[in-house]
């Protein structure tokens, strides 16, 4: 029974150093970003089993020892932070990062753009992700509200250009709103036009009433004329002045607008006008949607489509892990997508430092989650401008520690306790 005083008072000294030491390291990074804890878990030792005169089975044990240390998956605490490439995983999924080797995952999503405009963390390492195929030579070639993840095997680390431009999108199309009225007064409403060379044109449109008029219904006559707008001037070197330039017209159509008794639209023979380059397709509506003619105060808007172009502003990185790009001309664009990474068994990652963690053979392989129609998500919420901190509990394992302490106290009193005996023991047997 000394004797196995000896091997249980040992056994427990060396179980709880282990679990000190555990607690140690998560109190030492509860500061560390996107940091998992872990936890020393214990089993009973049994020499053998005896058998009692009662018929009850009794075992004579030699302690504990340390069965597994695992890893704690719960999420940590929210840090709010200041970038938009500061990302935060609100549940399952880890960031993939790479550096020369093997790819190593972690929940620390402190990012940012390196020189070459890589998307890295703070010490180098490649954010892994998907890059769109919308940008031709520093020219974005779609825009598009999202990027798909691309299979696991096909990630990539995610570079983006430094200049990067939104094409001019021409005017196609105009359409006009309001009431005519009835009387023979010039009435005159205008649509912005953008035309090939980004600029901002005007699609002046003037009615007057026909002469003679054919009843029943009443007839105008439209001029549609496309021309620049806004103030051009030109300077004069030699005499120092500057001269303000008429706008330049690059089109005129006319045609013939005809209303019903009700005061609705029925024909209109204006259907282009050219915008210095580019066709320009009048609508005037159908019904009461659109012109009318009636006995009513003037009234005229439109609308019209085109976008010019714009210079790269910046990027960002939105809820849904997709890298957008803004342009000078408010247009926004994802061109690349942040993966997020899932496995069969998470607490089965090894640790390869800090926060970083590596696939094993228990963790499996790393996947993606997929939607009803097999396409690859994210599978998670994720929130920017925010940070995931350790998820170790200071005053819990601080509790922790003073426990294991005095086990460990408990069992070191019980190799003193079994020597003195050992040592009566043996001064009786004398």
């Amino acid at each position: 029974m000394m004797i196995q005083a000896f091997y249980t008072g040992i056994n427990g000294i060396k179980s709880h150093q282990t679990s000190i030491d555990v607690i140690a390291d998560n109190l030492a990074n509860t500061s560390t970003l996107g940091f998992r804890g872990y936890t020393a878990e214990f089993s009973s030792l049994f020499e053998k089993s005896l058998s009692t005169t009662a018929d009850i089975n009794a075992g004579i044990g030699l302690g504990s020892r340390v069965n597994a240390i695992t890893m704690n998956d719960s999420v940590g605490t929210l840090q709010l932070s200041e970038r938009s490439t500061d990302m935060a995983i609100m549940g399952d999924g880890w960031f993939g990062i790479q550096g020369e080797g093997s790819p190593l995952y972690t929940r620390d999503g402190s990012f940012t753009f390196d020189r070459e405009r890589d998307l890295v963390t703070a010490d180098g390492y490649y954010v892994l992700g998907t890059m769109g195929k919308n940008i031709n030579n520093g020219v974005l070639s779609e825009q598009l509200a999202e990027i798909p993840l691309a299979n696991v095997s096909e990630q990539q680390k995610l570079r983006f250009p430094d200049k990067l431009t939104y094409p001019v999108e021409p005017t196609s199309e105009a359409k006009f709103f309001g009431n005519l009225g009835v009387t023979d007064n010039i009435r005159v409403i205008s649509a912005k036009a953008i035309d090939s060379q980004s600029n901002t044109n005007s699609i002046r449109l003037e009615f007057k009433k026909s002469n003679p008029q054919t009843s029943p219904g009443v007839q105008w006559d439209v001029t549609a004329t496309a021309q620049s707008s806004g103030v051009k001037t030109e300077y004069n070197e030699q005499t120092s002045e500057t001269t303000y330039l008429p706008d330049e017209i690059y089109d005129t159509q006319k045609g013939v607008v005809s209303f019903d008794n009700s005061g609705i639209i029925i024909s209109n023979t204006l259907s282009t006008v050219n915008n210095n380059g580019t066709p320009v397709k009048i609508d005037l509506g159908s019904g009461f949607n659109g012109l009318i003619s009636m006995d009513n105060p003037f009234s005229g808007s439109s609308t019209s489509n085109g976008t010019q172009s714009g210079e790269l502003q910046g990027y960002d990185i939105n809820k849904n892990a997709q890298i957008v790009a803004t342009f000078s001309n408010g247009m926004q664009s994802a061109i690349g997508s942040v993966a997020v990474y899932h496995f069969q068994n998470d607490k089965a990652l090894e640790r390869a430092g800090g926060s970083r963690f590596s696939e094993s053979t228990n963790s499996g392989k790393p996947i993606f989650f997929k939607d009803a129609n097999g396409k690859n998500i994210v599978g998670t919420d994720l929130s920017n401008f925010k940070l995931e901190g350790s998820n170790v509990r200071m005053e819990v394992a601080l509790t922790e520690i003073i426990v294991m302490q005095r086990s460990y106290d408990a069992n070191s009193k019980c190799i003193t306790t079994a020597d003195q005996m050992l040592q009566k023991a043996l001064s009786m047997h004398r």
